[in-house]
C-alpha cells in the first residue's frame, strides 16, 4: 500500500457509521486499482462536508459535479456488490 492509499484509508474514516460503512471498503478494496483521474475523483470527494456524502450515499442528493457524482456512482457499485468483493 502507497502512501497516497494509506491517506485515503485515513480521510475515509469519518466518524459516521453511515460513511465509514460505504467508505472504508471500497478504499480497503478498490482505491489501489483505480486510475489516477478516479483517484483524483476520490480525494476531491474527501474533501466534502459529512451531510453533503451522508445525502449522496443515502440518495437523498447527487453531486452537481459530474465528476464526483462518477465516484459516488462507483462506490455505491461496489457497495451493492458484494461479489466484487
Amino acid at each position: 500500500m502507497d502512501d497516497d492509499h494509506r491517506r485515503m484509508c485515513w480521510a475515509s474514516r469519518r466518524g459516521m457509521l453511515e460513511l465509514d460503512l460505504i467508505l472504508e471498503p471500497f478504499v480497503r478494496e478498490r482505491y489501489g486499482s483505480l486510475g489516477a483521474r478516479e483517484r483524483e475523483r476520490f480525494q476531491r470527494l474527501m474533501g466534502c462536508q459529512d451531510q453533503e456524502l451522508f445525502g449522496w450515499f443515502l440518495k437523498r442528493q447527487q453531486p452537481d459535479d459530474p465528476e464526483l457524482a462518477a465516484i459516488v456512482g462507483d462506490i455505491l457499485d461496489h457497495a451493492r456488490n458484494p461479489a466484487g468483493r
